[in-house]
């Protein structure tokens, strides 16, 4: 129970990381708004789940943050524990890339961290124990081809989260980032699945030769939510199985 009585919102929770973190969090005794766009199922998936209450809306919508941070105070009283997960991925060479495309990606991956995290504040400063886990990736450090959009929102992610914890430490509010490395989950279980191979590939470059599961970043997002980690903050805690020991 090392989230008795605290309050969470945990966006993109309809599947892989996000549903993953949400369930762990209700377990270790937090109540839950578990956000996702609609269409994905989280009355199913959360009906069991009695601190778990689910929200089904875009974080890209102009109106996300204000919605989200106000249903989760609404039905629970306070807020503790802000988890930006959602994200989408995108693969365009530079000179290909529209600028659709590039804007979308910004705005779900990065634009929308910010605006939660902007009206969350108020909140985590009310708390004894406010905390900001942002979900950026190692490809925040790295990249490959096609990757310009998504490699730059995640380092967009890594520096925010820097920048929340340094205006935010003052009021006891830790604000940390995830780097997850080859993970399987709604993202690149398709792909994966499709390509056994290249599944195999990215297993074969984590030094403990498997991928990742959500559950793995659940546990790393337990840790940052929980007063173990009181004194960490601006920090990217890579969770990759040791892929990037070898880049």
């Amino acid at each position: 129970m090392r989230l008795a009585e605290r309050v969470a919102i945990v966006t993109g929770a309809g599947s892989g990381i996000g549903r993953a973190t949400a369930q762990l969090f209700a377990t270790e005794g937090a109540r839950v708004l578990a956000v996702d766009v609609p269409g994905k199922g989280l009355a199913d998936i959360y009906a069991a789940s009695p601190h778990i209450a689910h929200l089904e809306k875009s974080v890209a919508d102009p109106d996300a943050a204000e919605t989200i941070v106000e249903a989760a105070t609404t039905k629970f009283g306070r807020l503790d524990i802000l988890m930006n997960n959602a994200g989408i991925s995108s693969n365009a060479l530079v000179e290909e890339m529209t600028l659709d495309a590039w804007d979308r990606t910004i705005a779900v991956n990065l634009t929308a961290q910010m605006r939660l995290s902007q009206r969350a504040i108020p909140h985590l400063k009310q708390s004894p124990a406010g905390r900001i886990i942002n979900i950026a990736s190692v490809m925040a450090e790295i990249t490959n081809y096609g990757l310009a959009a998504y490699s730059a929102s995640k380092a967009g992610v890594a520096g925010l989260t820097r920048t929340l914890a340094l205006e935010l430490g003052k009021y006891g509010i830790t604000a940390n980032y995830l780097e997850p490395g080859a993970i399987q989950t709604g993202m690149t279980g398709p792909l994966w699945e499709a390509r056994p191979d290249i599944a195999d590939i990215w297993a074969r470059k984590s030094a403990l030769r498997r991928l990742g599961q959500p559950i793995d970043l659940a546990r790393a997002a337990l840790f940052l939510a929980s007063d173990d980690a009181g004194f960490v903050t601006g920090h990217g805690l890579v969770v990759d199985g040791g892929l990037m020991l070898r880049v």
